[in-house]
């Protein structure tokens, strides 16, 4: 290993403390604890090393890390019980999970990657634990994915509450509303860990995962209009409320704000679920969420969990989101909705206007919209994101969550058969530990982008919960 802190500008001159090999920098420190597994060999920029195992032979080592404070080192029992302690731990976890039907194992797996990826102080999930892995080898398609994005939302909480993880779901929830609350009424499309609302982003002096360049930190989506989000956002606080039965009363007139704000905004382009580079545009994914974000916020007020004064207005204005889309985002030649209005271009991210209850599954645009997806975009069990340009150069692989949005649409709209077969095949997909990237290429299966993904384990949750109730009824 090479050891390099501040993203590689800072080389630490490596040595030895007590025989250990240490990496110091700063206020920041390195140090790696062997035990049974050789001797190190050390220069002053590598730490490095080899050793054979043999059946019934036990190694250990242990990275260990120090950040202004002193850097200690472990004993091997302290590591060792260490080790019990933390699988003790994910196994009694996983054992009060609520996963059943024939795909309860993939579930399960991806039950565990949504909880690797939750941060523990503040209960934010982060959309992926890595940065700048590429959508394509070679390309410019590498982005920052260690935030915590709004546009996943209610498919989170909704994993949270079907698993039964209720401290999990309280935490993200009111991580969400502090975070939200920083920038009220204007939503960020995604947010820093710790809540924060700023992630710019810069490149770095890196050459990039195979080549792949550049090397991003932030992302610049942060400060892009995704009106999608008020429709997710309200959405999670539909379910949260369902499951809970109140919602706090400051919470409660923001959420009321929020409607407000859609109203004022959802006629203005944005850059849509999929954060475009290129010029805004009407998405019509956008229009459907903000319809979605006002009837979540007509049903809060019927309940009387918010402030009912303005909801003649969300009605009104539902409406006129239900006339745009239906008189000017949908191909009488594709018998499909399309892209934005005026084009023939096709976008996976219109199944969400099934899956968040835009319209009923029976009803005829939706049902041809899930079959023009699958016709256009997929790519035997694949789906691409969408057709047409979006301000970046190459190509991109085939986005894993559409496929599960996919699954889970032709389940709700009675193709019980057929979507077990698709998720059979998209479960066979996972790696050797049951993980998921971002995208995968159709033509190699070879994983693509951030990993894990959140996304696509938690679009393979709602797939397989779904497709299990539609089989028991």
């Amino acid at each position: 290993m090479t050891p390099r802190f501040g993203y590689g500008k800072i080389a630490p001159r490596i040595g030895r403390r007590a025989g250990v090999p240490i990496a110091p920098a700063g206020a920041d420190a390195l140090a790696v604890c062997s035990w049974e597994a050789g001797a190190p060999d050390v220069t002053e920029e590598t730490i490095s090393g080899g050793f054979e195992m043999r059946p019934g032979s036990r190694a250990l080592i242990a990275g260990c890390f120090a950040h202004q404070d002193p850097l200690v080192f472990p004993t091997r029992a302290e590591c060792e019980a260490r080790l019990e302690h933390t699988c003790t731990a994910w196994r009694r976890w996983l054992e009060e999970r609520t996963c059943e039907g024939p795909w309860a194992q993939a579930v399960e797996r991806s039950a565990l990657a949504l909880k690797l990826l939750v941060f523990a102080p503040s209960g934010a999930v982060a959309a992926a634990a890595t940065s700048s892995l590429p959508e394509t080898l070679g390309g410019e398609r590498n982005f920052d994915y260690r935030f915590s994005w709004i546009r996943d939302s209610a498919f989170a909480l909704d994993a949270f509450l079907a698993l039964g993880c209720s401290p999990e779901a309280r935490a993200y929830f009111w991580w969400l509303m502090h975070a939200t609350q920083l920038t009220h009424p204007r939503l960020r499309v995604l947010y820093r860990l710790d809540g924060g609302a700023r992630a710019p982003e810069w490149t770095l002096p890196l050459a990039g995962y195979r080549g792949s360049a550049p090397a991003r930190v932030g992302n610049a989506a942060v400060g892009q209009l995704q009106l999608d989000t008020y429709g997710e956002l309200l959405q999670t606080a539909w379910l949260y409320a369902t499951a809970t039965g109140h919602l706090d009363a400051d919470v409660a007139r923001r959420l009321a704000g929020l409607a407000d704000f859609v109203c004022r905004t959802w006629r203005r382009k944005d850059a849509g679920i999929w954060e475009v580079r290129s010029q805004p545009r009407h998405f019509t994914q956008s229009k459907m969420m903000c319809w979605v974000a006002l009837d979540r916020a007509v049903r809060l007020a019927g309940q009387g969990l918010i402030p009912h004064r303005h909801a003649e207005r969300w009605r009104s204005e539902m409406q006129a989101l239900r006339d745009f889309v239906e008189t000017r985002c949908f191909s009488e030649r594709q018998n499909s909705y399309v892209r934005f209005p005026g084009s023939v271009e096709l976008d996976a991210s219109l199944l969400l206007g099934l899956l968040h209850g835009y319209a009923d599954p029976d009803q005829p645009r939706l049902r041809g919209t899930v079959e023009a997806v699958r016709r256009e975009l997929g790519h035997g069990p694949f789906v691409r994101r969408y057709t047409g340009e979006d301000g970046l150069s190459g190509t991109e692989g085939a986005f894993l969550a559409c496929s599960f949005w996919l699954v889970e649409c032709l389940a709700r709209c009675g193709h019980v058969d057929e979507a077990a077969g698709l998720l059979d095949q998209l479960v066979a997909l996972a790696n050797d530990v049951g993980l998921y990237s971002e995208e995968i290429e159709p033509d190699t299966g070879e994983f693509l982008g951030n990993m894990p993904q959140g996304l696509s384990h938690l679009a393979l949750i709602s797939a397989a919960c779904a497709l299990h109730q539609q089989d028991r009824r």
